[in-house]
């Protein structure tokens, strides 16, 4: 499992620490990624996601996780989240019918 946000696109970054002789020694800067269960309430299940803060924040913002996974275009999406994304318009059309 890679250490990336699947919403925002975080991931880890490379730099240097530098101190004060000048000296640089390669760090690497982790994403603040934490596993979260969002409720899906078109699926009626929770769902574990890997997101950054910044993610939890976008998805509430968005008002939870099916109107964020709506709301995005599919290209955006990694494979998982497309395949979450399909059946949750299924189970939508499937309710409206």
């Amino acid at each position: 499992m890679s250490r990336r946000c699947i919403v925002t696109g975080k991931r880890v970054l490379v730099g240097n620490n530098v101190s004060h002789a000048n000296n640089k020694n390669k760090r690497r800067f982790l994403p603040n990624l934490q596993v979260i269960s969002l409720l899906s309430d078109a699926l009626g299940r929770s769902i574990q996601l890997r997101l950054s803060s910044r993610g939890i924040k976008t998805v509430e913002h968005a008002g939870g996780l099916d109107a964020w996974l709506l709301k995005t275009r599919s290209a955006d999406l990694d494979v998982e989240t497309r395949r979450l994304k399909r059946a949750v318009e299924k189970a939508i059309e499937k309710r409206a019918a």
